[in-house]
């Protein structure tokens, strides 16, 4: 009679494919004095290894520095007519990273001539 116990994963080789999202929040070119940052907004569950290794192998970035911080999710009150209903948004993490002194653009902020100035709507 077979058990009815789960099986167990095998130790070892574990394939981790991306489907975590990763919302780019904010980021800044590299200057002379600090290098390029930028800010994601991932899922909870996500640790800095993850995301160091999603952005590296991904993207190609060199990535130095990963902080992350925790947030819980807004607490909301709403008032209908007969009864109060609480609602809870989800809770988040957000993802600082800091990239190598190599990447000087982040691709933000770039001027494309003919498209950012003034004449070429005219």
């Amino acid at each position: 009679m077979a058990s009815t116990a789960t099986r167990r994963v095998k130790q070892g080789y574990l394939m981790w494919m991306p489907t975590m999202p990763m919302v780019l929040l904010h980021a800044e070119h590299a200057t002379e004095s600090s290098p390029a940052k930028a800010i994601f907004r991932v899922l909870p569950k996500m640790t800095k290894h993850e995301v160091k290794e999603y952005l590296t192998k991904i993207y190609d970035l060199p990535v130095v520095q990963v902080r992350t911080q925790n947030y819980l999710g807004k607490r909301m009150r709403i008032i209908g007519k007969r009864q109060i209903v609480y609602a809870k948004r989800p809770d988040y993490k957000k993802a600082f990273v800091t990239f190598d002194n190599t990447l000087a653009d982040t691709g933000l902020g770039c001027f494309v001539p003919g498209v950012n100035t003034k004449e070429a709507g005219k």
